[in-house]
């Protein structure tokens, strides 16, 4: 299977775009998520580029597992820990004990996952910067 790294940053970044559009439009849930989905691209960007498998949709888990071959901060953990959850419980109402998503994520709530989102990305597109340098400077 080809290395496709740059596609998988790029849809990122994309997304993350999405997010902030939703959230302007006051669509909060969407937002949440597509931050969320952002991130998740954004390190499997990172497997992508390593050669290896990323399964699952967990953020915070792949950033854990990734932690074998990069450093990733806490901070960076404790922020995909926050997108996690709105994986699941910004779509569906059966989330909540009754109403839809909408009437429990706010604006608040959705800054905060595209802030979350927006650093998790800068963070994975220096460890591919790096890995391409790197690559550049291998006789």
């Amino acid at each position: 299977m080809p290395e496709r790294s740059r596609d998988w940053i790029k849809q990122a970044w994309r997304d993350l775009d999405s997010a902030r559009a939703q959230m302007e439009d006051g669509f909060f849930e969407w937002s949440c998520f597509i931050a969320q989905q952002a991130a998740e691209k954004a390190i499997k960007a990172i497997y992508q580029k390593m050669g290896a498998e990323a399964w699952g949709h967990s953020v915070s888990d792949l950033l854990k597992a990734s932690r074998e071959k990069i450093n990733v901060p806490d901070e960076l953990v404790d922020g995909a820990k926050q997108l996690d959850r709105f994986y699941i419980p910004a779509r569906y109402p059966n989330s909540w004990a009754t109403g839809i998503p909408a009437e429990y994520i706010d604006r608040k709530d959705a800054l905060n996952a595209i802030d979350n989102s927006e650093k998790l990305l800068q963070f994975c597109a220096s460890i591919l910067a790096e890995q391409d340098s790197t690559k550049r400077k291998t006789p």
